[in-house]
């Protein structure tokens, strides 16, 4: 629970308050390739990553466009599930045997309701997200594919050599040739 923890503390959760939280996850342990959520579907929870890697994609015609990685302390939900309660357009896969725990949206939403600290760590974690949501956005719009893998590797050192390029190229916006001709100029 050490990688769960770590992250809800860094938005200012402590004390009592943190002790209630943490009572209320549940833990749960998928296998490599799990689709932990699915397209179409109303998914009222959010998952702490405590061991493995994740990734967001969505099916586009003929291919798969991924467009976030979550590993050990990263949170995973679907926005579109989660805040407005419609089904989701994305799907959430485990690339590796994976632990996590999980918290569902009424659960929180009470301890929202009952406790002024849960509730500003809430909407800290909310803040933080969309920083990093709006972070990934400019990137995409406003840098060079070179650009981009750079910050790759600055954002996600752990997932580099854990996942598959051809997953690395899509979140880039890049072909796999592409992208390997930009890692060998790292090199």
């Amino acid at each position: 629970m050490e990688n769960t923890i770590k992250k809800i503390r860094q938005l200012g959760l402590n004390g009592d308050s943190l002790t209630d939280f943490i009572s209320l996850l549940e833990k749960i342990e998928s296998p490599k390739g799990h689709l932990l959520i699915k397209a179409g579907r109303i998914e009222r929870v959010v998952y702490f990553i405590e061991k493995g890697i994740a990734r967001a994609y969505c099916d586009q015609e003929d291919r798969e466009v991924t467009f976030w990685f979550g590993a050990e302390s990263d949170i995973l939900l679907s926005y579109n599930s989660f805040f407005l309660g419609k089904p989701g357009y994305e799907n959430v896969e485990l690339l590796e045997d994976s632990a996590l725990y999980k918290i569902s949206n009424d659960v929180l939403q009470n301890l929202y309701n009952t406790d002024l600290q849960i509730a500003n760590w809430g909407r800290k974690l909310v803040e933080s997200e969309l920083i990093k949501t709006e972070e990934r956005f400019i990137s995409r719009q406003f840098k060079t594919a070179t650009e981009r893998y750079e910050d790759f590797i600055n954002s996600y050192p752990a997932v580099l050599q854990r996942v598959q390029l051809g997953y690395i190229a899509s979140y880039l916006g890049i072909s796999q040739v592409t992208l390997s001709r930009i890692r060998a100029e790292f090199r």
